[in-house]
């Protein structure tokens, strides 16, 4: 199988690359916001945990959200692969995630992250909010969104990087082009 971590600031791409690797590699799409609201329409015993703590406006926690997670991988054992799509967000997640594709004999291949300039970000989520009316798109809370991905995030990075499954793509340029840097780090480790 093969099992990518999408990873990049916000405003870097990763929804638009993660339509085109799952159209070109057949993947499954893992989204972790996707998941709990499918858990929760499905009533599943973890959907119900879910809702009784997002009611109340609070994250679910780590344990929870690697619950349905295996719940997926499993669903999804003929599956060509996966693309993790926010998730993992922490090292902690990470090392859950990988004791999650252990127990059943997978493993991430790589993650990707994109690698966009700050003020490019910047400037695509401002042209976002302008276009699309997003309220999250605002110069205050993008600088800060960002902020929070530098501190928070970025440490993921390096806990791939020891494992040797990091690699970084220059995340400006055409969409096309882009798809073509990642094209290219998929097939060295296909091959």
């Amino acid at each position: 199988m093969l099992n990518i971590v999408l990873f990049g600031p916000p405003g870097s791409g990763k929804g638009t690359q993660s339509e085109k690797i799952i159209e070109k590699y057949g993947l499954s799409h893992i989204s972790t916001g996707d998941l709990l609201r499918s858990e929760v329409a499905a009533q599943t015993e973890l959907g119900k945990q879910a809702k009784e703590i997002m009611d109340k406006g609070e994250l679910v926690s780590d344990k929870i959200v690697i619950g349905m997670i295996r719940n997926k991988i499993e669903e999804s054992q003929d599956g060509s692969g996966f693309i993790f799509d926010g998730f993992p967000r922490t090292v902690e997640q990470a090392r859950e995630l990988r004791k999650a594709l252990t127990d059943y004999d997978e493993r991430v291949s790589v993650m990707i992250s994109l690698e966009v300039p700050r003020e490019e970000l910047v400037k695509r989520l401002l042209k976002r909010g302008k276009d699309t009316g997003r309220s999250d798109d605002k110069l205050e809370t993008i600088n800060n969104r960002i902020d929070v991905y530098n501190r928070q995030t970025v440490p993921v990075t390096y806990y791939y990087d020891k494992m040797h499954k990091h690699a970084g793509v220059e995340g400006t340029g055409s969409v096309d082009k882009i798809f073509e840097r990642i094209v290219e780090v998929i097939g060295l480790i296909k091959n």
